[in-house]
Order: C-alpha cells, then structure tokens, then sequence
C-alpha cells in the first residue's frame, strides 16, 4: 500500500501550513500512540525551531475548546469531537487522526479559517488496522525528511495494537516498519509467540496473563508452571560449570559442561527429592561430599525460570501447539482459523535500547508509555521518546512501578467480588474508586474472569462531576466476526447525552451518570442479533 495521491497532497499542505504558522499549540491523546504522536510532533518543530505548546488530553476536553494560537495541531484525536466550535479566521485547525471522523472532506470548503484533517478512513484506508495517530505523525515527519522518527511511528502502532488482526503489520504500518528497519532501529521476528513479557516476565506468569478465552492457565500460576513442566520447556541452568556437570551426573542428570540446560519435570524432580532427602535425614549419601552437596544446593539456587525470549524454536512449537489444544477445546468451530492469529504475531525488537532494559521490546515500551498517560506523566514519557534518558527514565522506571501497583490493588476491587453483571448480549461492572484514567486497562484485564463470549463494560465516575467514564472491551475471537464496538458506543453514548468512539475491541465514551442504567440496555438492546456464539 502506497499513501494516495490526496492524501500525499494534503501531507504538502500540512508541511507548508506548519512552516508558515508563528504561533502552534498541539493537542494530542493520553495513551501510547497520543504521546507517540505528540513526541513526533514535537521533535518536527523543535528541528525547525518553532516554538510551540503541548498538552496531553482526554476526550471530554474537546468540545467547544477555546482556540487561542494561530495554527492548533489536533493528533490521534480531533476526528470524532467539535474542536472548531469556536474557531475564527485566525485560528488554523490541523488533524492527524485514524478515529471515524464526524466531518467529510469537503467541510473545510465554507471556511474562513484553513482546516486541514489527515484521517485514513476519508481514504479508504482502515485505521483500525493499517495506520494510527503516531504513524501519521511520522508521515509528516517524513515529508520534513526526518525518516529517523520512524521508530517512535512503529511504537504507537505497536501500543495501539494495530497488528492483532492478522498478527503482522499491514497496510501503511508497512511503510512505517520497513523505514525503521532500514534506519538501524527496528528488528522484527516474524511470526513469534503472541505473548506478553517477553523478556522480562517468567514464562509461567505471561501465560497466566492469557486472557481472550479463559483457559486452564488463565490467572493460574500453578497451572501454568505444570504445563510448562509437562512440556519440559520451565526451567534453565545457565552455563552449566564442569563442577556442577560432574556432581548433577552423580544424581542421574546429564547435561553438558559450558551449555545452558533446560531441565525436564523429571530432572527438577530428582533435584529437589536429592535436596529434601538429605535435609531431612540430616546426613550426606557416601557419594557425595560436602563440597559436592554445596554445588548442588548453589545450583538448584542457580536454576532460572525461563522467559518467552529464552525459549528454542523447538520449544515455542511445542508451546503452540498446547496452548492451540486448549483453546479448540474452549472456543466454537467457526473461530478454529482464527487460533493462530491470536497465538502467533510478529515481535519488535528496538536496537538501540539496552538488551536488559524493559524498552527493548516493543510491547512492554508501549506498556510504559500507557503507564505514563494514565498517571498524568505523559511528557515524561515524550521525553523518553525524544531522547532524554537520563531523568527522564529514571522517572519511567517509577511511574510503571507505581502503574502496576495501582492495577493490581484495582483488579483486587473487581475480581474478588461478584461485581460482574452479566446481561443476554453484555457484561459490566461498576468500577467506582477506580481512577478513569486506567479502567480501561482493568476492563480488558477483567476479560480473563468473565465471559469471553460478550464484550465487558467496566464505568468509573469522574471525580468532582455527575460524569461517568465508560469503557469496552472484548476478545479478539469478537472482532472476527465484524462488530465494531467503537461505532456502537458512539451511537448508544449519543443518545444518552455523552461522547464516544474508539476501535473494535477497545473503546470509550463519557456519559451523564443519571443515564448509566439507560446506556446500557440500549446498548444489550443494540447487540441483538449481533452476539451468536
């Protein structure tokens, strides 16, 4: 896919309109791809040395916002709100958003002030899944010639998930991918295990994390290490000495001198019963010595969990096909072609991060990036981007500390109780004491104690106001069958007075609390016919 001849033409007049603007203000979103736009954004201006002003926003902000500089630069949002309710002739509009837009091409026409929007979808390009906000940053970027932002384009799309329909990045992403890897900063593993910390989670934690069908592993860390057992893929002892090889023989485990070994259930069980048969008796075998029985406790210590990045080819297989048996035996025939989409998905490496840093890999950067915007540090992580990482990553270190904290002690409020109501075509939860800012994120973690087979609505009040936050999602196998949950949300919330919109499987809206009750039967009303599993 090439970027088409209209929308090429506008990136022109977006370049010139930038160029000639002495005043710029920049709204942009609060998750990864908004900081990612923003970051690119902001790096295009500080190059042409065009002083400007940022801020990170929500949604509800936007409507009839005051318009105060001479060109206001909307990125990742703009689309779906009324941002020019009070534009003048002096005050320019540019959107670089892939939300559904409320406005045609053609509205810019009656105008006496220039308003530009760069969306896919007046394009026919989807948004959803061949380009975001932060890839249509870096297009503009790139019409500047700054193609080295392309990394910063490749993040948002990585922590917008615009690769979970088909595993891979398509469409305009393409062109994205491709100039990051030609300029040093991208490597990606095609079709790699589609699973969550790759290289800083155990294994037997990631997989417990699984939630678009509620498995066996899922929130079960005990399952989860005896599937791993089972298929002899758990546990590692790195770079085996020739001490220890010598005393491991004596035990009845082979492994080689100078090798990493991966140690069967078998193996792990033969070391531990050797280790507790000692403690208890209180006295050494006669074939080993004390020192010999000092290794074997130093190694057992030594004997580390594996990652999902310490694993073999062989062994991802023989993951893949476990976890490809559990889901046939949970999910209906008709989404049998999808499995392979859900548990097989390219994976991006950033080389020029530390190999031991949580930003080398791309979905845990994203992750730190959604942790700063749902704790109001988003230029933290926008300086992250654009370089700083001395401070400012420091700061990142503790804000995703803090940010996994707050997700657990909230996830404890929800799924510890009988909070999830379940209705014939939905299911939902009150969230309140839960902060708007992350019930998104504890909504789709919800999804792995409930049931896969509807969508989950968690709501939020919003402090200090009769508004509430409201936010869907739901399980990759839904999307597959062509719901687009963002479109409905934004009809049902207009109905009741709110706003809405978003993705097919990740959306939101903002309602008046006296209609809570309202939205949600118009909206299990809607879903008739439309949920069938």
């Amino acid at each position: 896919m090439e970027i088409p001849p209209l929308m090429a033409k506008q990136y022109k007049e977006a370049k010139k309109l930038i160029e000639n603007s002495k005043s710029i203000k920049i709204y942009s979103h609060i998750d990864c791809d908004g900081i990612c736009s923003g970051a690119i954004l902001s790096t295009i201006l500080d190059r042409i040395n065009k002083a400007h002003d940022i801020d990170f926003v929500n949604l509800d902000v936007l409507d009839n916002i005051d318009l105060n500089h001479e060109l206001t630069i909307f990125s990742d949002l703009g689309s779906g709100q009324n941002i020019d309710a009070k534009a003048t002739k002096d005050n320019n509009i540019l959107i670089l958003d892939h939300h559904p837009p409320l406005r045609d091409l053609d509205y810019k026409n009656d105008k006496d002030y220039t308003y530009l929007e760069i969306n896919p979808l007046h394009h026919g390009i989807d948004g959803s899944y061949y380009v975001c906000g932060g890839g249509l940053c870096y297009f503009l970027a790139k019409e500047f010639g700054f193609t080295d932002l392309s990394w910063i384009g490749v993040l948002s799309a990585i922590g917008d998930m615009q690769n979970t329909h088909s595993g891979h990045f398509e469409g305009l992403n393409r062109i994205i991918q491709s100039d990051a890897i030609n300029e040093g900063y991208l490597d990606v593993h095609e079709s790699d295990l589609n699973i969550y910390g790759r290289n800083t989670r155990e294994l037997f934690i990631a997989l417990s994390y699984f939630s678009d069908v509620k498995l066996p592993i899922t929130n079960n860390q005990n399952e989860s290490k005896a599937l791993l057992d089972e298929l002899g893929i758990d546990s590692t002892i790195k770079r085996v000495t020739p001490e220890e090889s010598e005393v491991l023989e004596k035990i009845g485990i082979l492994c080689e001198a100078g090798s990493d070994y991966t140690l069967t259930r078998q193996d792990r069980a033969m070391l531990n019963k050797e280790l507790d048969s000692i403690k208890n008796a209180q006295t050494l075998p006669p074939y080993l010595s004390k020192d010999e029985f000092m290794i074997l406790f130093q190694t057992q210590k030594r004997i580390k969990r594996k990652t999902l990045s310490d694993l073999t080819d062989a062994e991802k297989g023989k993951l893949y096909n476990a976890l490809n048996r559990m889901i046939i035996n949970e999910v209906p025939p008709k989404y049998y072609e999808h499995i392979p989409k859900i548990l097989i998905g390219d994976s991006y490496t950033f080389l020029l991060e530390d190999p031991g840093s949580f930003l080398r890999d791309g979905a845990e950067f994203s992750t730190a990036m959604n942790a700063c915007g749902r704790n109001h540090e988003e230029k933290i992580a926008m300086e992250v981007l654009k370089g700083n990482r001395d401070w400012a990553l420091v700061e990142l270190e503790e804000i995703s500390r803090k940010h996994r904290y707050n997700l657990a002690t909230s996830m404890e409020k929800v799924a510890d109780g009988d909070e999830i109501i379940e209705l014939e075509n939905l299911q939902y939860f009150d969230g309140t004491g839960i902060k708007p800012e992350i019930v998104g994120t504890i909504t789709g973690m919800i999804l792995g104690y409930c049931n896969w087979r509807k969508p989950i609505i968690g709501f939020t009040q919003i402090e200090d106001t009769e508004g509430i936050k409201v936010s869907l999602r739901c399980s990759r196998f839904l999307s597959y069958d062509g719901i687009h949950f963002g479109n409905i949300i934004r009809e049902v919330s207009g109905e009741v007075g709110g706003t809405g919109g978003g993705h097919a499987m990740a959306c939101g809206a903002y309602i008046p609390l006296d209609r809570k009750e309202e939205f949600i039967q118009k909206f299990n009303i809607l879903l008739n016919e439309n949920i069938s599993i």
